[in-house]
């Protein structure tokens, strides 16, 4: 069977691994067929027309037949970290169904990324859960494939991100014990030539592979030599007690990772994540992995030519759906703000401003008042404003912007923004731009609140003044940036 005959699904699409792989099995000249729970997701990838696309979830086993039909070999890059207490739960469900329906579907082999780390009673639920699913996976009767890896170092990914934040801001860090555990990172660039040299390399089906870069180091030492690549100086001091619930907090405050995503990332490593096994330089004989300083050299190359492919907080929350363009003040339990500009400039220049916002342009008017807004989401553990944005200028659906989500857009027409920071219910900010028969334009930017109880509508109307004053100077530089 040749490689454009072969279908090969990839779960996980929307997320930091899937969304390289996908690529990369493209330039390969395999036949792709992406997994996902809303194919609206997957908007603005510029693989997307040259795949396949299916609607399915994991923890809805029916759903997965349709996918499965004539697939050839499955990745399976879910895990459940963020999505709540409950993650091992969901993670075992998703792979035991994954499974089922791989074997029912007649899959030949299922190719599966997990985490590494030694067995041992001492081993975080996290990281567990990830060994846990390689055994749920194979409980079906499909061969599976499971790479195991610790740190991966790319431009966007979730350790990455997490040391380049804490590198760049703190210059004198307090660690707990954690930072001083063993480690061997490894770039995206080796895990994706792995994962992709799998499928033609029928030695390592039924095999757990363990996955590391050349060096073994301390989470202390990344941080080292992250700021000797970025001509920083850093200096570390050592506290006997820092709990993980105390330093996700610390590293929520700090770095763009909210603390319910820290937490259980910094429960892993207490525990070494070092290569034991080494049977990968067998079964690969070609690929070589690098050093951590080359991985980090590489991330920041690609940071720095604003080019990169997919972050962590791809994955994180699932679109909510459209709201209808009403102009009540409330229409059913929904509080509406609307308000329109004439502007005298075509859409394109006006959507390419609104869609610029955020990031390190920030937001055009009482920009301090974002950043405290920012900063007390991050307090009570929320993301803030730190996430930034993946691209200066390039937005797609499911990207995260500071404290908002991509949930729609539409050239040259509409952006549509849900809030992710803590609030007493659901919130949207969405701009739109309609072309006039006279040749201007009308400018909307709509602000939609679902209030979740009476702390939803106190919310509300306490910060109603101050919302009010920012909105109206939001779309006024807006259009008045656009005209100019």
């Amino acid at each position: 069977m040749s490689e454009t005959d072969r279908i090969i699904l990839v779960t996980g699409a929307t997320g930091y691994i899937g969304g390289r792989l996908v690529a990369r099995l493209l330039e390969l000249g395999y036949h792709v067929r992406c997994l996902v729970r809303d194919p609206a997701r997957l908007e603005g990838r510029p693989w997307l027309d040259a795949v396949e696309v299916a609607a399915g979830d994991v923890l809805d086993e029916a759903s997965l037949a349709p996918a499965m039909n004539g697939v050839d070999t499955a990745y399976y890059l879910i895990h459940s970290l963020a999505g709540g207490a409950d993650f091992h739960e969901r993670d075992m469900t998703a792979a035991r169904n994954f499974s089922i329906a791989a074997h029912g579907a007649g899959v030949r082999r299922i190719i599966f990324l997990g985490g590494l780390a030694e067995e041992s009673p001492e081993l975080s639920e996290h990281l567990r859960s990830r060994q846990e699913s390689g055994d749920a996976l194979r409980s079906g009767g499909v061969p599976v494939t499971e790479f195991r890896a610790g740190v991966i170092v790319g431009s966007g990914s979730l350790s990455f991100e997490m040391i380049r934040y804490l590198s760049e801001r703190l210059p004198v860090m307090i660690c707990p014990r954690w930072v001083y555990t063993r480690t061997q990172p490894i770039g995206i660039r080796e895990v994706l030539a792995y994962l992709s040299a799998a499928l033609e390399v029928p030695e390592s089906t039924g095999r757990i592979i363990e996955i590391g870069g050349a060096d073994v180091v301390t989470y202390g030492d990344m941080m080292k030599i992250y700021a000797e690549v970025r001509g920083l100086r850093r200096w570390l001091l050592q506290v006997p007690v820092l709990t993980p619930r105390l330093s996700s907090y610390w590293v929520n405050i700090v770095t763009p990772i909210p603390a319910v995503i820290a937490r259980p990332l910094i429960e892993g490593l207490r525990n070494e994540n070092v290569v034991h096994e080494h049977s990968a330089k067998q079964i690969f004989p070609s690929i070589d992995p690098v050093g951590y300083r080359t991985s980090v050299e590489r991330a920041l190359a690609r940071l720095q030519a604003d080019n990169v492919e997919t972050i962590w907080s791809d994955a994180l929350s699932s679109s909510q759906g459209d709201v209808p363009p009403v102009t009540l003040t409330v229409h059913e339990g929904m509080i509406l703000e609307r308000r329109q500009r004439v502007v005298a400039a075509p859409p394109g220049n006006i959507f390419r401003v609104f869609t610029g916002l955020g990031g390190e342009r920030g937001w055009l008017t009482l920009n301090w008042a974002w950043n405290i807004r920012g900063f007390f989401d991050k307090m009570i553990g929320g993301v803030g404003l730190r996430r930034g944005r993946r691209h200066p200028d390039d937005l797609r659906v499911g990207d995260a912007l500071d404290f908002w989500r991509v949930e729609a857009v539409e050239p040259d027409h509409l952006l549509r923004l849900r809030a992710e920071m803590i609030v007493p219910g659901k919130a949207w900010l969405q701009f739109q731009v309609t072309p006039r028969e006279d040749g201007t334009t009308l400018l909307s930017q709509t602000a939609f609140f679902a209030p979740k109880g009476l702390a939803g509508w106190s919310y509300w109307y306490a910060l109603y003044p101050l919302h009010a004053f920012i909105f109206s100077g939001l779309i006024n530089r807006i259009a008045k940036r656009a005209a100019a």
